[in-house]
């Protein structure tokens, strides 16, 4: 007489691997914040637009001190944040540069800038468990189990002095991380 063994999967462990399916599916997500809506928002893309700005390279633009600089900007997006972004170089330029920014043909320079980020993101990473498929429940409702949860200040650009490209595009990125936990969310770091 042989005896067999079983090779099919007993029900226990039939039973956890449905259970962990919902946690490989909540692995990570990824959010483009459309407006600046809250506080938060706001401040983390005007600290990123004051870093960007902060960023300016000395070897750019120190031969313009004294001159008259006329901005161009340029950007996809809300026209009301790429003028504020414009100001804020304005106040850099005459702050470190002593370059005054002017608005008509009396410039004795050009300023092309090219904005290709202004405004925010989110990002999740880690493992959580979603219960939109629960009946009755919200379907974005959610339980972290751990989590490291970004939301993000992004300020972005590239710019030409006359018809001449300067460098690299200048990045900024404002950070406030927290660390989600089941019952409770942790600060990793802060706004100022």
């Amino acid at each position: 007489m042989s005896s067999r063994t079983s090779t099919l999967p007993t029900p226990r462990l039939l039973l956890a691997a449905l259970l962990a399916l919902p946690l490989l599916a909540g692995c990570g997500a990824r959010q483009v914040q459309d407006s600046l809506t809250g506080s938060t928002a706001q401040r983390l893309v005007s600290y990123a637009i004051d870093d960007l700005a902060a960023a300016l390279p000395a070897e750019d633009f120190g031969d313009l001190a004294g001159q008259r600089l006329l901005i161009d900007s340029h950007f996809v997006g809300d026209a009301a944040l790429r003028r504020y972004a414009d100001q804020r170089l304005a106040m850099e330029l005459l702050a470190r540069f002593d370059i005054r920014v002017v608005d008509d043909a009396s410039a004795d320079r050009i300023l092309n800038v090219f904005y290709t980020s202004l405004g925010t993101d989110r990002d999740r990473r880690g493992f959580y468990l979603p219960l939109g498929f629960v009946p009755g429940v919200d379907e974005s409702a959610e339980v972290n189990l751990l989590t490291l949860q970004q939301f993000h200040g992004v300020a972005e650009m590239y710019y030409y002095v006359g018809t001449e490209r300067a460098g690299e595009p200048i990045q900024a990125r404002i950070r406030t991380d927290s660390l989600g936990l089941p019952i409770i969310t942790i600060p990793l770091n802060t706004l100022p």
